[in-house]
């Protein structure tokens, strides 16, 4: 009895192996069909042995160029083993003479798909996710069961919307009319370029014969173009509010002190130099003595940053502005012989070429919210950066006693002063204020933008604009101004051209000057000139 038991078990236990034997042993006539003159007969056997998991690594040779053919022998090598490619028998004697198995650029296509099908069985799911994504646009009518097959034993939601997409554009080459209906319904929802210049070719009867097909690939066409174009506006948008922080950033300072003491400070823009190499040497410091701790040196880099350029600012006031109040084409002359100054001293610390600010590993990657939008985190951070430190600004200017006096000296500064206001401290303060505040505008712009000495320039025109046009020394102001020249910017730019651009903003900023000369919101009280 125990013996009859042993034998059983013995023999269900070996009916798998040889099950699993058999089904390893490919059909010796396709697999001969390979090596064929005619790329016509080698695709279709590939598309045969597609369906059968253990030629996997059979086609990987062939892809590979490892296939080798002998007279009517195809087989491969291991080490210094021949292998038939059919059975996987090793072949004695190795064959003298042998020749890789061509594989022109027609059949490597139908071979490379073929493959990432009989990958999307995988266990793993990045390689089946890799694997659906590569068949995108070249699945063709043959891969339909595979692909079909895939579809039902998928569990990832986002793998199976992938699949589903490539099954649609598969199902285009079909022959039967109802499955090209089908793949084209399912195609129009789609927000791919690429899905359309699919659907492009069927619109026309030479590629097209069914009136219905036609028909369906028009509408299709025409709704995912409009998709397309919608997420393009919102691309700009986004990047036009991402420019318009920066300019909130620059011009949050310059409304404080062009508001507080009327100085038009042409070095305004060297702050944010100042604020970005602050940056760039805080992530130095981390790179070479907290290297574990470096995902986290912008953190520290924002009061870094603040503290440098607020005392840059106040070293500015305090022995050369400060003696050319009332004095405005003086001033402007001399700040921007400040600015020139701070260029060349930047120049000769750092040296002339653009230094290395890099993103944190949190703030790399992006958001996707359809095919061609995408939301760097860097810009996402920012904007929010901005609209903090406007907060700030505003519970600053509201809420504490300094802020009292700046609006004091602001609306009237010969009545704050005769109150008991300190005007000149206060002048100090404020000018301190607006340049650390350009210099975290320095911080935003160094993850976006090259770090140099030159690197301020482009932005103090601009953000003279935002205060004027928001109205002097209005935080409200400034920001709407801020946020709504940075998204006309980018619109203008991609229907004209960065300079024309440039050029139809200050139009623009001019026109609504003379309508408003107070800009989008006017100061509450009496304003006396000094």
């Amino acid at each position: 009895m125990t013996r009859i038991l042993f034998v059983t078990l013995l023999w269900l236990f070996a009916l798998p192996a040889a099950a699993g034997a058999d089904a390893a042993v490919l059909d010796p006539a396709v697999v001969k069909q390979l090596a064929a003159e005619d790329s016509d007969a080698r695709i279709a056997a590939i598309q045969q042995l597609g369906s059968q998991p253990a030629a996997a690594s059979l086609l990987q040779a062939m892809a590979d160029d490892a296939l080798l053919v002998s007279g009517d022998t195809v087989f491969v090598l291991d080490g210094e083993r021949a292998l038939d490619a059919a059975s996987g028998a090793e072949i004695k004697p190795v064959p003298e003479t042998y020749e890789s198995v061509s594989v022109n650029s027609r059949v490597r296509s139908h071979l490379s798909s073929v493959l990432a099908a009989m990958r999307l069985q995988d266990a793993d799911r990045g390689v089946r996710l890799a694997a659906a994504q590569s068949l995108q646009g070249s699945a063709d009518a043959g891969l339909i069961p595979v692909l079909a097959q895939a579809m039902a034993s998928e569990t990832d939601t986002e793998i199976k919307a992938v699949l589903q997409l490539a099954h649609a554009q598969a199902s285009l080459a079909s022959p039967q009319v109802s499955d090209r209906l089908a793949a084209v319904a399912a195609l129009a929802d789609s927000t791919s370029p690429a899905t359309r210049g699919l659907l492009l070719p069927l619109v026309k009867p030479g590629n097209e014969p069914d009136a219905r097909v036609r028909a369906a690939a028009a509408k299709a066409v025409k709704a995912i173009e409009s998709r397309l174009a919608l997420g393009e506006m919102l691309g700009q948008v986004f990047t036009g509010l991402s420019l318009g922080s920066i300019l909130l950033l620059a011009a949050l300072g310059l409304a404080i002190t062009y508001g507080v003491m009327g100085v038009i400070n042409m070095a305004h823009g060297e702050l944010l130099m100042v604020g970005a190499y602050a940056t760039y040497l805080v992530q130095t410091l981390f790179r070479n003595v907290l290297p574990q701790y470096l995902d986290w040196y912008l953190l520290a880099a924002i009061p870094v940053a603040f503290a440098a350029a607020a005392l840059v600012g106040m070293l500015l006031e305090r022995t050369v502005i400060r003696r050319l109040y009332g004095r405005p084409l003086e001033t402007l002359l001399a700040t921007w012989g400040l600015s020139l100054i701070l260029i060349q001293a930047a120049r000769v610390i750092f040296g002339a070429q653009n230094v290395e600010v890099a993103n944190p590993m949190w703030m790399s990657g992006g958001v996707e919210l359809m095919a061609g939008l995408v939301l760097p985190w860097n810009r996402i951070v920012i904007i929010g950066f901005a609209l903090f430190v406007l907060a700030l600004m505003w519970a600053l200017m509201q809420k504490t006693r300094l802020g009292l006096f700046v609006r004091a000296v602001t609306q009237n500064r010969a009545m704050a002063g005769c109150v008991g206001v300190p005007t000149g401290r206060i002048d100090m303060l404020a000018f301190g204020l607006g340049a650390g505040i350009a210099g975290l505008g320095g911080v935003a712009l160094s993850q976006i933008a090259n770090v140099g000495p030159d690197m301020g320039q482009g932005y103090i025109v601009d953000s003279f604009l935002v205060v004027v046009l928001g109205g002097v020394g209005q935080l409200a102001g400034a920001a709407w101004a801020a946020l709504g020249l940075g998204v006309v910017t980018k619109f203008l730019e991609g229907w004209s051209g960065a300079v024309l651009a440039k050029i139809m903003v200050l139009i623009i900023v001019i026109v609504f000057i003379q309508k408003r000369p107070q800009g989008l919101f006017a100061l509450k009280g009496r304003f006396v000139e000094n």
